[in-house]
């Protein structure tokens, strides 16, 4: 089971909590956020995947940050439509080919905005209580690479509150998903319980529970959640 750390949004923090090496790092860009990133992501690990949090983007916008930031996958917040992620992934791919090709032969320079070589993975949220329709996540399965299941709440997303995890013993599909909603310590040994079911839960994401204020994570916290899980 893999960890994504998101909410990211102090550099020596971002520092701190890369060198425990979760695999993704989360970076929330939605002004309306109190952890909207507007920093310089530091140098990391390139088995730590940097991912962008968006709202109801523009898909232009959301690409320049795509590459001013070399994402390697992105999370939408909001609601996009199929034909949203559809029209996003076919631009991503156009500019990945496009980078590729003009850098066959050349070294990327320092600062230099761009695409990553891989392709940019696609994460879809949706927002989870006491009960869910599953049959709505039925026209995303081709064109996302995997879901996330966070708790509804008045936020998008660090709301601090789980939903009720029973509700995904009904899950119907074979996509692997994130598990996300007010994710603390506390909930180790319940992971444990249904990281042992038969649902492809591909990793775990956390946020507001590993804060000592929003956008910087208790390092101690997080290192035991990570060696615990």
């Amino acid at each position: 089971m893999k960890l994504k750390v998101c909410g990211m949004k102090y550099v020596e923090n971002i520092q701190e909590v890369a060198a425990l090496q979760p695999d993704y790092l989360g970076f929330i860009f939605y002004e309306k956020s109190k952890r909207n990133f507007e920093g310089i992501i530091p140098e990391l690990s390139k088995s730590i995947k940097k991912t962008g949090v968006f709202v109801n983007e523009y898909p232009e916008i959301l690409i320049s940050l795509v590459e001013e930031y070399s994402l390697d996958a992105i999370q939408l917040h909001g609601d996009e439509s199929v034909d949203y992620v559809k029209d996003l992934k076919n631009q991503l791919a156009e500019r990945r080919a496009l980078f590729i090709e003009e850098n066959k032969q050349i070294k990327k320079k320092k600062n230099q905005h761009y695409i990553s070589e891989n392709e940019v993975e696609v994460i879809k949220v949706f927002g989870i209580k006491d009960e869910f329709n599953f049959d709505v996540l039925l026209p995303y399965l081709e064109v996302v690479d995997f879901f996330l299941f966070d708790t509804k709440g008045k936020e998008r997303g660090g709301n601090g509150t789980k939903f009720d995890w029973s509700v995904l013993e009904k899950y119907p599909f074979d996509k692997p998903f994130f598990l996300s909603g007010g994710i603390g310590l506390e909930d180790l040994e319940q992971l444990q319980i249904i990281r042992k079911t038969n649902l492809p839960i591909y990793a775990v994401d956390v946020n507001s529970k590993f804060e000592s204020k929003p956008g910087l994570k208790n390092i101690n916290e997080v290192k035991s959640f990570k060696n615990t899980l």
